[in-house]
């Protein structure tokens, strides 16, 4: 991208790239929004939370690829261009939804139903783990250094949107289109069709994106390039990476993707309620995004990472406590929205803190290598933890087990340095 590109085009560049950021988070989130309709239909057990406890297995795998999708799409961005690999995940997200709209019942075809089933997932696993490495490298190049914060946060506005519109097309259905029984039978398969519908669309999009200058004056260098090698020369950063993300994507994964379930199996609220209660609390929390993004580049990122450390530790275990204790659907949306507006403090800037940690011929890979690592083993596997611990009878022992994950991060937000004054993007 030129120097002197004008506003327009920023503003074109950061649409386009959170355009599909959006369609791919819709695509990935419909599976965690339908689950609890389409479970019977490839896993057929009499017990609920035993159906349940299978597809969250499911969608753990997709979590447990994105470490190589981070790998190879980190290597391709870097190499050939963060608009090619946008590009290319999108595509690859596009395939796994069409995979799962179609794929015949465990009553059609057998065991191979759930493994289909997998197949597809691990496909769409390995198009977000390269997602987001490379999304953030794209936002946070194409933004000013002055804002920087603002502007990248709208990875997470976009991640969050994609989520809230898998919430909202399950809404719609129940409410207003189908019964309970047509979900579970056929219905739940017009999402998946609808996801890879705009995953088209976001392909032809992201065709049409300008390439950011960063990655244009590192690639006319023409120098040799090792990307691995490189790589492991900045252990400080990548372990950087790794400790800011631990305690987020665990908090992330547990007010938003399994929240859902928790409010039916934890908290004994009906599905409608759960529903409403997630569309709800997800709109302001997307709307906080870019609040906590201007305040970083105000006050720096530091502070901002330090409100979610200190928050998450000391107020997870009475939040999620007083949830399992919440009779009603307001006090449960409170308390759900209290939890988010503690992690806005992780979710708005932690994309822009690990881009500014490394040098461009490496950015793509140093941002989405080790975070994938990271949510492959936190964030992927948080539904599944919270359900086996709930299955077992502990479920409190998850509630302590976010809290010292997050603690851990804070720690590292404690002793890291403030990525807007050390930026290596400028």
């Amino acid at each position: 991208m030129k120097q002197d590109t004008g506003l327009r085009q920023r503003l074109r560049s950061i649409f386009g790239g959170s355009v599909g950021n959006l369609i791919e988070w819709y695509d990935f989130y419909v599976y965690s929004a339908f689950s609890l309709y389409f479970a019977k239909a490839f896993f057929p057990d009499a017990d609920p939370v035993v159906r349940q406890l299978n597809t969250a297995g499911v969608f753990a795998l997709g979590f447990l690829i994105r470490p190589l999708g981070g790998w190879l799409m980190g290597l391709y961005a870097d190499q050939r261009g963060r608009r090619a690999a946008l590009t290319l995940s999108v595509t690859l997200m596009c395939l796994g939804s069409f995979v799962i709209a179609v794929c015949p019942t465990y009553a059609s075809i057998g065991v191979a139903a759930p493994v289909v089933l997998m197949l597809a997932r691990l496909l769409q696993g390995l198009s977000l783990g390269g997602e987001y490495g490379t999304s953030a490298t794209y936002l946070s190049e194409v933004a000013t250094s002055r804002h920087r914060g603002f502007y990248s946060s709208f990875q997470y506005v976009t991640l969050i949107l994609g989520q809230l519109l898998a919430t909202m097309t399950l809404l719609v259905l129940q409410r207003l289109v189908l019964t309970g029984e047509q979900l579970e039978d056929w219905g739940w398969r017009i999402p998946f069709l609808a996801g890879g519908a705009l995953a088209i669309f976001g392909s032809y999009m992201r065709r049409n994106m300008v390439e950011t200058e960063a990655f244009t004056q590192e690639a006319a260098k023409g120098t040799e390039h090792r990307p691995m090698r490189e790589l492991l020369s900045h252990p400080k950063e990548l372990a950087i990476v790794v400790g800011l993300t631990m305690g987020g994507t665990l908090a992330f994964y547990t007010y938003t993707v399994y929240m859902q379930k928790f409010l039916v199996n934890s908290v004994g609220l009906t599905r409608d309620e759960a529903t409403l209660i997630s569309a709800g609390s997800l709109f302001i929390y997307m709307l906080l995004q870019p609040a906590f993004g201007l305040l970083s580049d105000k006050v720096g990122r530091r502070p901002v990472l330090l409100w979610f450390g200190v928050m998450g530790t000391l107020c997870t275990v009475p939040l999620l406590t007083a949830l399992t204790q919440a009779r009603d659907a307001f006090t449960a949306f409170l308390l759900v929205l209290a939890a988010l507006i503690i992690l806005s403090g992780y979710t708005s800037i932690n994309a822009v803190v690990k881009a500014e940690l490394f040098p461009a011929r490496i950015r793509a890979l140093g941002v989405g290598l080790p975070y994938a690592l990271t949510v492959s083993l936190f964030g992927g596997t948080a539904e599944y933890v919270g359900t086996r611990l709930k299955l077992s009878g502990h479920e409190p022992w998850f509630f302590w087990y976010v809290t010292g994950a997050i603690l851990c991060s804070l720690l590292v937000y404690v002793l890291m340095p403030d990525t807007q004054r050390h930026s290596r993007i400028d």
